[in-house]
């Protein structure tokens, strides 16, 4: 989990570690990491250690504020080669009049990614799922989908998968990778909404196979 001690990164690992994965907690302060890691000794195998240790896992989240996303991902091209690295980065920006969609050169922080990372297997997710909801231990459901972008069908079907660790949770394909850009942005809507209504609204895709999980579309 790179970048796993902020709020996204925390809560993802609170419910991939409960559903039996082994994660490790990445930071730019490994001690960082093994600080927030040790709060989850309860919750499952969790371990925390720089962001190279945590590139060092069989899939790959990067979980880091935007700002620091291309220096990040540009220093472990040798570290994540080969493997899926699922971001999950909105680069959004905030002023007086609220959150809004900052412009990326490569169309969104997704395809920044895959650009940075030709020998990886970048997939889009994980935006929409409230942070406060995933690490709140008193939430055991979090019903809503995860909306799954990327060019290789079986990483895209793995990540699918690895959305059923949020209890309640689907993942829903949504297109290729160049449609990451949409998708990262409407998350400025979402904090839009939420702020309003002093809620955590996520996504929901209607009249789809309530049984279905589906990983791939033509």
């Amino acid at each position: 989990m790179l970048g796993g001690t902020g709020p996204q990164g925390r809560g993802l690992t609170r419910r991939f570690a409960a559903a039996g994965h082994e994660v490790v907690i990445g930071s730019r302060s490994p001690e960082r990491a093994r600080e927030v890691a040790a709060g989850y000794a309860g919750t499952g195998a969790v371990t925390g250690g720089s962001n190279a240790e945590a590139a060092g896992a069989e899939l790959v989240v990067v979980a880091v504020p935007y700002e620091g996303h291309a220096e990040l991902l540009a220093g472990l091209q040798d570290e994540l080669a080969g493997k899926i690295v699922v971001d999950c980065v909105n680069p959004l920006g905030f002023d007086e009049q609220g959150p809004h969609v900052l412009e990326v050169a490569a169309g969104s922080a997704a395809q920044e990614a895959q650009q940075l990372l030709p020998s990886s297997t970048v997939v889009a997710a994980f935006h929409h799922v409230s942070a406060v909801l995933l690490d709140d231990p008193a939430v055991d459901h979090l019903e809503g989908d995860v909306l799954v972008l990327g060019e290789d069908r079986d990483a895209v079907a793995t990540v699918c998968e690895l959305a059923t660790a949020i209890p309640g949770a689907r993942g829903v394909y949504a297109g290729r990778l160049r449609l990451a850009g949409a998708v990262e942005g409407l998350t400025a809507n979402l904090i839009a909404v939420n702020r309003r209504y002093k809620a955590h609204a996520g996504i929901t895709v209607t009249d789809l196979p309530a049984t279905d999980r589906p990983a791939t579309g033509r």
